[in-house]
């Protein structure tokens, strides 16, 4: 079984609107060696509508990027993708499934068959499953900016306290650190 892994960028105010993160090819990297470690991404519609409106036209050279961005499209073109909605079950960018019916049993039959970990990166959809006890592992890129604004992390709340453990925290030159916690054993 492989771990289901929430990553996203956030600022020290909890802000994950991905228009305040700091769009580098440092950041880029960092995303990208997530992408390759996991075997799969999982988003909620949300994310995967914003996603498709503009990634796989960078994968096809269709859209200006930087060589970092360009890369990650690339990669995120042939990663295969799966979706979790109740109001969308059509999704036409290459190598993209839809996760249908309970939640918990989609996610984690996703998890039982994806041996190298699923990497998530929907605010909404890990509040969700984290209520489900379902998130293994996190990796925040915490940006140094204070956006005054949401969606905030976890906006939705939790039900109780998640405790964490530490498993490293990186800086980056841009500023920001890579934050990699697990959850803790209870």
């Amino acid at each position: 079984m492989g771990l289901l892994t929430f990553g996203i960028n956030v600022t020290l105010d909890g802000c994950v609107d991905h228009r305040e993160g700091i769009a580098d090819d440092e950041t880029h990297a960092f995303f990208t060696r997530l992408m390759d470690e996991a075997g799969a991404m999982l988003w909620g519609r949300v994310t995967y509508e914003m996603m498709e409106g503009y990634w796989p036209a960078v994968a096809r050279g269709q859209e200006e990027a930087p060589p970092a961005m360009r890369e990650w499209a690339v990669k995120l073109e042939a990663k295969p993708k799966y979706v979790v909605s109740s109001t969308r079950t059509h999704f036409p960018w290459s190598n993209s499934h839809h996760i249908e019916g309970d939640l918990r049993t989609g996610v984690q039959k996703l998890k039982d068959a994806t041996p190298a970990g699923v990497l998530l990166g929907s605010g909404k959809l890990a509040t969700e499953l984290d209520r489900l006890a379902l998130i293994d592992e996190y990796r925040f890129l915490v940006h140094p900016r204070i956006a005054g604004h949401g969606p905030t992390l976890y906006q939705g709340g939790l039900p109780a306290t998640r405790r964490l453990e530490r498993v490293s925290a990186t800086p980056l030159r841009n500023g920001s650190v890579a934050m990699h916690y697990r959850r803790a054993s209870d």
